[in-house]
């Protein structure tokens, strides 16, 4: 399974960002390209700790056995509840959300592990640098697919 954290596979990630065009549709979801590339950055900035937010009480309660089904190795499914804060409502500018998820893709690559694993994952909690990692990049994938990249 692949994992942020190895080598080369940020590379693949911002390859693909690269061939995203502005005007790609989303296959299921509501999202347009520009905001999922906002929505991308949260969770990076969450394992980085440039963004702070509260674990939930429904994540106490049934993360730690999601987490399981979530790192297994199944692609994420469609439509699944998008955590509030994770949401982004707005529109943002294609080009400008683009470069920011590609420069948190390369520190994310970059960090060692004692900046990623010291953080909480708001619904998931205590989670090791792998996890991260493989996390990470099933999310980023599974939205790349949904604008067909």
């Amino acid at each position: 399974m692949y994992s942020l954290v190895q080598p080369g596979v940020a590379s693949d990630l911002i390859g693909r960002l690269a061939q995203l065009p502005p005007n790609a549709k989303a296959q299921w979801g509501k999202m347009s390209v520009s905001q999922m590339l906002a929505h991308c950055q949260v969770p990076l900035q969450v394992a980085l700790g440039e963004k702070q937010i509260k674990r939930r009480f429904i994540g106490r309660i049934f993360g730690g056995k999601y987490k399981k089904i979530f790192l297994s190795e199944p692609p994420l499914k469609h439509g699944l509840p998008t955590d509030p804060d994770f949401v982004v409502k707005d529109e943002r500018d294609f080009d400008k959300e683009r470069r920011k998820l590609q420069a948190l893709l390369q520190r994310f690559a970059r960090s060692g592990p004692e900046i990623i694993v010291a953080r909480e994952h708001p619904f998931f909690g205590q989670m090791t640098v792998d996890e991260w990692g493989i996390l990470s990049w099933k999310h980023l994938d599974h939205h790349l697919q949904q604008f067909n990249v």
